[in-house]
């Protein structure tokens, strides 16, 4: 279970990498890969246009909050790792850091999941997540091996 969670977890910041390699959040390459990846889902989970209108908001609001979340973890992480002189970086800081993204991602997750159980069948739910993952690995298999191994915070 921990190697899932590790897994995901480095997955999210590698994406998170790849994008802010992309520009600020608001830039047209990350819109470009939200409206991918939304589409991407639709189609995968096989939603009805009514549950596509209902729930893209929704979307786009957890995507958004998920990736400002990770501007603010990776601009952290690099300030830590710009130290003055010979000094080691404050691993305890970083270490607490590491254990508030999961417990702010899980919070950003659970308050996702509460909104699209209210518009998705369990069933069209289940599918909609699993799109997610694929999303999430057809991107890492696309990507050429030389970023994948550049993507550390």
């Amino acid at each position: 279970m921990k190697t899932k969670k590790y897994t995901l977890l480095g997955m999210l910041i590698f994406l998170s990498t790849f994008l802010n390699a992309q520009g600020p959040v608001n830039s047209p390459k990350v819109d470009e890969m939200h409206a991918r990846k939304w589409q991407f889902m639709v189609e995968k989970a096989q939603l009805t246009p009514k549950e596509a209108e209902v729930v893209q908001p929704i979307f786009m609001e957890y995507e958004k909050a998920v990736w400002s979340r990770h501007q603010k973890d990776r601009a952290f992480f690099k300030s830590a790792k710009e130290r003055k002189g010979n000094t080691k970086p404050d691993y305890s800081a970083l270490n607490d850091h590491y254990a508030q993204l999961d417990l702010v991602q899980g919070q950003l997750f659970k308050n996702y999941h509460l909104k699209l159980r209210k518009y998705l069948q369990p069933e069209t739910l289940f599918r909609y997540y699993k799109a997610e993952r694929e999303f999430k690995r057809k991107l890492l298999q696309d990507m050429p091996p030389r970023e994948r191994h550049d993507s550390r915070p």
